[in-house]
């Protein structure tokens, strides 16, 4: 899932510097989405290891 938030931040980026703006908009907002929830799942999965 990180690695998906990492391929939307890019694509953020390169469109950006094409000037869309929308298309760019849209893709950090999918990119800190995806982030958000592999940060939530990493945290959980570190947690429920250790309570096996």
């Amino acid at each position: 899932m990180f690695r998906w938030a990492i391929i939307f931040a890019v694509i953020a980026l390169v469109v950006s510097l094409f000037g869309f703006g929308g298309v760019a908009g849209m893709s950090k907002d999918f990119a800190v989405i995806l982030l958000v929830v592999a940060v939530i799942l990493a945290i959980v999965g570190f947690i429920s290891r250790g309570k096996v």
